[in-house]
């Protein structure tokens, strides 16, 4: 509900005389999705720690919030909305459903876990089965972890998919003590990297006790008879593997929740996202959109993209809600930047990889280079590899991945600001960045990381090649 939360704090704040109602079918209000795997992981203590904002909050400022509501429909032409309360009655005994009118509506519906379309993945969390999206799942996961751990009932988990949610749960688990086998379908985890920069971290993940499955997509879900409880029991694979288990979290990803929009009639984007305009306008009249629900402009490739995340998310809710308000906001794009930590391996990435910048029509030259986070003689020195992706003709830096271990990850923030603003090679070989050997050597990683593409990029360009 990032988004959901700043467009009522902005609209509500702003504008005076607008009546904000708010309707959230969970059981919590502004807080980190992000946040989960650390708190299934006990480095977050409890629940209300992630938690921003509470709906007493939200009310105190004005905002009408109907919790346990989940909206089921939504008339453009009638301009109404129709709910229902989650559980009956709500709070004081009102009415199980009802609809409600409006002149200005903004959809922020989130996204949904993915799940393999294949027999037995449609299970819930009775049967072991988890996805890891709102708080109701993190709450849900853990009571079933503890209740497992306790009586020796959970001892193996299978994560489903090697992304940054696969790969956090898997940490989290991994430090509760128990077996964990991540499983997915491409060659190495994390497919927003490239498959060099991927090797490198399925290398690092293993070294970490985590049993790595790659090449391989889940075809069945086996799940004990209902008379003896109807749990998980493995998972199958194409290729004929059987992975034993007890719990399994699906971390696929997320897919934008636009059914609402699509059977109302608010058009999508082409990544099947609601599209939405820089001011987070959609294509219906008075519709506004935020969030993991929308599309957004990648500012490298120029296409739009869905990228759910609660940067985003945030900033999108505060131009929807500035915007309504009757202020001036907008969202300016995205460069994909993303970071992530498995254990002790940090893993950061921004732009395009070398198969996105192909795809989009660029000619690439790459670098990859190995250094360290800090001076090499420093105690704690640490590994670290750098590969930039830059455009063959002009040097401008298109992406860039980071990874390795304490120190390294947050280095792909500087390559973040030479995306956005369309810098080349040489230009980011010339950076003032910091230095003192307790932080990074004399040639940061990132410069050296540059100064390779950049004599990749001539190379590229003299007569001859």
């Amino acid at each position: 509900m990032a988004a959901a939360s700043q467009a009522l704090q902005q609209a509500a704040a702003r504008g005076r005389d607008l009546e904000v109602v708010a309707f959230e079918r969970g059981s919590a209000t502004s807080y980190s999705a992000c946040g989960i795997p650390y708190w299934v992981g006990g480095v977050v203590g409890s629940r209300e720690e992630l938690i921003a904002r509470s709906p007493e909050e939200h009310r105190r400022r004005g905002v009408d919030l109907r919790m346990g509501t989940e909206v089921v429909g939504v008339d453009l032409a009638a301009r109404t909305v129709t709910w229902r309360r989650a559980g009956g009655a709500g709070d004081g005994g009102g009415p199980p459903e009802g609809s409600e009118g409006f002149d200005q509506l903004v959809l922020a519906t989130g996204a949904v876990p993915r799940r393999p379309d294949a027999p037995g993945f449609d299970a819930g969390p009775e049967a072991g089965v988890h996805g890891v999206q709102t708080l109701d799942d993190g709450s849900s996961l853990i009571a079933d972890l503890e209740r497992g751990q306790r009586d020796g009932t959970v001892r193996r988990v299978v994560v489903v998919g090697g992304g940054y949610i696969g790969l956090e749960v898997a940490e989290a688990c991994v430090v509760r003590g128990l077996h964990v086998t991540v499983v997915q379908r491409g060659a190495t985890p994390l497919g927003t990297v490239d498959d060099d920069m991927g090797a490198f971290i399925a290398d690092a993940v293993r070294d970490e006790g985590v049993h790595l499955v790659t090449g391989e997509e889940v075809c069945g879900l086996e799940l004990a008879p209902a008379a003896e409880g109807g749990r998980v029991r493995a998972v199958h694979t194409a290729s004929g593997l059987e992975l034993p288990c007890d719990l399994v979290v699906l971390g696929l990803g997320v897919a934008p929740s636009v059914a609402l929009a699509r059977e109302a009639g608010v058009p999508l984007g082409e990544s099947g996202a609601i599209a939405v305009d820089v001011a987070q306008r959609t294509g219906a009249e008075g519709v506004w959109a935020a969030g993991d629900c929308t599309e957004v402009r990648h500012r490298v490739s120029g296409r739009g993209v869905h990228v759910p995340l609660g940067t985003h998310a945030n900033k999108q809710g505060r131009v929807a809600g500035i915007n309504l308000g009757g202020g001036y906001a907008t969202f300016p794009g995205v460069v994909g930047t993303a970071i992530t930590k498995v254990c002790r391996v940090e893993i950061g990435r921004t732009g395009l990889s070398t198969d996105e910048a192909a795809d989009a029509g660029f000619q690439v030259v790459t670098a990859a280079v190995d250094s360290t986070t800090t001076a090499g003689y420093m105690p704690g020195a640490e590994p670290v590899r750098v590969k930039l992706v830059a455009d063959q003709r002009s040097g401008r830096l298109l992406g860039g991945q980071v990874v390795g271990r304490s120190g390294a990850g947050k280095r792909v923030d500087a390559l973040a600001i030479c995306v956005w603003n369309e810098m080349s090679v040489e230009e980011v070989l010339a950076l003032d960045l910091a230095y003192a050997p307790p932080f990074a050597p004399v040639w940061d990683p990132v410069l050296i990381a540059a100064r390779k593409a950049a004599q990749a990029v001539e190379r590229a360009c003299s007569p001859g090649a």
